[in-house]
C-alpha cells in the first residue's frame, strides 16, 4: 500500500526558512514532486526530482527552494529559504502524479 507521511511545516517569520519532509513506503517512485494550495487558489505544482535526480522548479520558487531526495530512504525533501507571506499555503507531496500526502501548514508572517 502506498503512503506518503510529509512533515516539517510550521509558522515563521519572513526571511526565515523551512524544511519539509516527505517519506514514502510502498513502491520507490520515478518521480516525486511538491505542490502546495492556498486558501481560494488552484493547487500549484512547485518542485518535482526524478529517481536519477533531474529536478524542475516553478518559477515562483525558482532560486528559494531545493527539491532533494534520499533514495535508500525513499524520502523527498523541500528546503525552502527567504520565505515570504505568499509562500503560506498547504503542502503537500505527490509521487507519480497519482499518490498524495495529507498535507503541512506552512504560515509565513510579515
Amino acid at each position: 500500500q502506498v503512503r506518503l507521511v510529509e512533515s516539517g511545516g510550521g509558522l515563521v517569520q519572513a526571511g526565515e526558512s523551512l524544511r519539509l519532509s516527505c517519506a514514502a513506503s510502498g513502491i520507490i517512485f520515478s518521480i516525486m514532486a511538491w505542490y502546495r494550495q492556498a486558501p481560494g487558489k488552484q493547487r500549484e505544482l512547485l518542485a518535482s526530482i526524478t529517481s536519477t535526480g533531474r529536478t524542475n522548479y516553478a518559477d515562483s520558487v525558482k532560486g528559494r527552494f531545493t527539491i532533494s531526495r534520499d533514495g535508500p530512504e525513499n524520502t523527498v525533501y523541500l528546503q525552502m529559504n527567504s520565505l515570504k507571506p505568499e509562500d503560506t499555503a498547504v503542502y503537500y507531496c505527490n509521487a507519480a502524479s497519482v499518490h498524495w500526502g495529507q498535507g503541512t501548514q506552512v504560515t509565513v508572517s510579515s
